[in-house]
């Protein structure tokens, strides 16, 4: 058994030493409601405060364009019932069919309350074509929500031209950009409204938040003491948001050098693993995201291909953490055209700051075994 190996990193990253030592101070010693008068309210405050700041200078953003969530889940939420509901006349919304469940489940909801919706396929890679969307946009068209990465197959989406699109049409755009932050530039000027989740680059679990641009009509979806302009009611989670910003300058300031680093990984990773018979790769080649490759293994099933790399000390997924208990194939490799038998035994290998190369070298030496091993005992054959 090899130590243990952590290349689960699109479901959570480990958060950073230097995270945890900006957060602590408020569990203690600065723990006031950032809404209180007195003195320790008033430092939860400027935290808080300063936070917002550091996120919005990062985005090239305005401090109040910023609204603290509990995660990206939230933000996606907030984002597309937030708008929907603020809208007079305007009741169709655009999005694609590999989009995270808190954006295709959240539009299926709002069908039930008389919204329209169009879902739009994606090509085998998983990139959608931006004619695409100039064809959907209709006169009653509000918005429209492309992710900009794919959390399970790492394909990146032309939101820039996107964006052109509806800013010709007077349309609003919605990014969720979990996967992207601190990995690639993200679209900030080509989007109206952007979701990011701390946990997903070495922050603390349960805090993230929306960008909403100067001007975006959002009827609020939590009620209550009027948080966040009144855009978020809730006591704010002061820790979460210090240790939100604190991984974010982290991210931002080692992006150029950790997304060359695991994008010449996942490079050799695609090379290496795509030689085994009866093997795929996910998603495109190189317009992805640089620490997510998305893979395909014939005639295994991928829960038993995780568990047998689990039991050699390797975490690894199936796809989203979101909904890998959920049997059903993956709702993105169906979109991309995988086959059924395939997309069962799909793996999901997805890096972080602190992956190194030699845990990539374990990982591509025992993976072999372990697909042969199952393979072994499988009742189908390669090429059947």
């Amino acid at each position: 058994m090899t130590d243990s190996i952590y290349l689960d990193n699109s479901a959570t990253t480990p958060v950073a030493p230097e995270v945890v030592e900006a957060m602590s101070p408020y569990f203690s010693t600065s723990y006031g409601n950032a809404s209180s008068l007195h003195a320790l309210g008033r430092a939860a405050h400027r935290a808080t405060e300063e936070s917002r700041g550091t996120i919005a200078e990062i985005l090239g953003a305005r401090p109040e364009e910023i609204v603290f969530t509990a995660g990206a889940t939230e933000a996606n939420n907030l984002a597309l019932i937030g708008s929907a509901l603020a809208s007079a006349d305007r009741k169709h919304l655009i999005t694609t069919a590999i989009e995270h469940h808190a954006v295709l489940h959240t539009v299926e909801w709002l069908r039930t309350q008389g919204f329209d919706a169009t879902v739009l396929d994606v090509d085998p890679s998983g990139r959608v074509d931006p004619e695409q969307v100039r064809e959907a946009i209709r006169p009653d068209t509000l918005l429209v929500s492309v992710m900009t990465g794919n959390n399970e197959i790492g394909t990146l989406q032309p939101i820039a031209e996107i964006g052109r699109i509806c800013r010709e049409r007077g349309v609003l755009v919605h990014t969720d950009a979990v996967q992207a932050f601190g990995k690639v530039p993200l679209p900030v000027d080509a989007v109206d409204l952007l979701s990011i989740s701390a946990h997903k680059f070495h922050g603390p679990k349960g805090v993230g938040f929306l960008f909403v641009r100067k001007g975006v009509k959002l009827t609020p979806i939590l009620h209550g003491g009027g948080h966040e302009r009144g855009r978020r009611s809730g006591t704010e989670n002061v820790p979460g948001i210090v240790g939100l910003a604190a991984a974010a300058k982290l991210a931002i300031r080692e992006q150029d050098a950790t997304s060359s680093r695991l994008r010449a990984w996942r490079a050799r990773m695609i090379d290496e693993v795509t030689k085994l018979p009866g093997s795929r790769l996910n998603g495109h080649r190189t317009e992805s995201l640089p620490h997510i490759a998305g893979f395909s293994f014939e005639a295994i099933e991928g829960e038993s291909l995780v568990m047998r790399l689990d039991e050699r000390g390797i975490a690894v997924s199936t796809g989203s953490a979101c909904s890998s208990p959920n049997l059903e194939p993956s709702h993105v490799l169906v979109a991309i055209g995988v086959p059924l038998s395939m997309a069962h035994g799909s793996l999901r290998v997805s890096m972080g700051r602190q992956t190194t190369e030699e845990e990539i070298d374990a990982f591509l030496n025992v993976l072999p075994e372990v697909v042969a091993g199952l393979r072994a005992i499988s009742p189908f054959k390669v090429g059947e």
